[in-house]
C-alpha cells in the first residue's frame, strides 16, 4: 500500500483569493496580466489612476503568500489588516503601501468574496455528490492510459472563479484557477484540466 500513488486534490473558491482578486480589480493592479477581471465586479475607468509600482510588488507577495501560503512564508510576522476579519495579514514591515491602499474596500472586498463563495458551495451541493471528483480521476485515468504507466503521486490545488473569460490557468506552483462555468462543464473541464494533471502526475 505504501508505494501506492496517491494524489491529493483540493477545490475550492478560497475567500482569501477571491479577496486578494477583489482588490487587484480595486487598485488597478496590472500584476497577472494573463488572468482575466472578475465578473459583476466593477472594473475601473480606463482614465484612472494606475497602482504604484510599490502596492503593485507588495500585492504581489501578498497573492503569492495567499495562494500558496506553504510555498511563500513571510520572512517577519504578519499582521491582519483591520477591516478584513481574518482574511487579509501583510508583512509587518515592506506592505505599509498596500495596507493603506487597501484599507478603504474591506467591507466592498468581503462582501464580494463572500457571496462568490457561497455561489460556488451551493452550486456542489446541486450537482451530484461524486461528480465533483469524478471529472479528475476520469482525467487521470486518461493519463495513465495515454502514457501507459501509473501517475506519479501529486498534489493540486483548484481554485474555481468568477472570472469574465472562460479557462483555465496556473496561479502557483501546485495551483490552478479555472472558471465556475468551466468547472460546470463536464466534457470541456475534462479536456481543460488533463494537460495540467499531466504536468503534475
Amino acid at each position: 500500500m505504501a508505494d501506492k500513488p496517491q494524489w491529493l486534490i483540493r477545490e475550492d473558491a478560497s475567500v482569501p483569493v477571491l479577496v486578494a482578486l477583489t482588490l487587484r480589480q480595486t487598485l488597478g493592479i496590472r500584476a497577472l496580466e494573463d488572468l482575466p477581471s472578475l465578473r459583476d465586479l466593477a472594473v475601473r475607468a480606463p482614465d484612472a489612476t494606475e497602482a504604484s509600482a510599490a502596492v503593485e510588488g507588495q500585492w504581489r507577495d501578498y497573492w503569492d503568500m495567499t495562494v500558496e501560503p506553504r510555498a511563500h512564508p513571510s520572512g517577519v510576522p504578519l499582521e491582519l489588516v483591520d477591516g478584513f476579519d481574518t482574511l487579509v495579514a501583510l508583512p509587518a514591515t515592506g506592505a505599509e503601501e498596500l495596507a493603506a491602499a487597501v484599507a478603504p474596500h474591506g467591507e466592498s472586498a468581503l462582501r464580494y468574496a463572500r457571496a462568490a463563495h457561497d455561489r460556488y458551495v451551493n452550486s456542489m451541493k446541486s450537482s451530484t455528490g461524486g461528480d465533483a471528483y469524478r471529472a479528475y480521476a476520469s482525467a487521470i485515468a486518461e493519463f495513465e492510459r495515454e502514457v501507459g504507466r501509473r501517475a506519479h503521486s501529486f498534489e493540486l490545488n483548484v481554485q474555481v472563479l468568477p472570472f469574465s473569460q472562460r479557462g483555465i490557468w496556473w496561479i502557483g506552483a501546485l495551483t490552478v484557477a479555472v472558471t465556475d462555468g468551466l468547472r460546470r462543464d463536464v466534457v470541456a473541464f475534462d479536456a481543460a484540466i488533463r494537460p495540467v494533471i499531466a504536468e503534475l502526475a
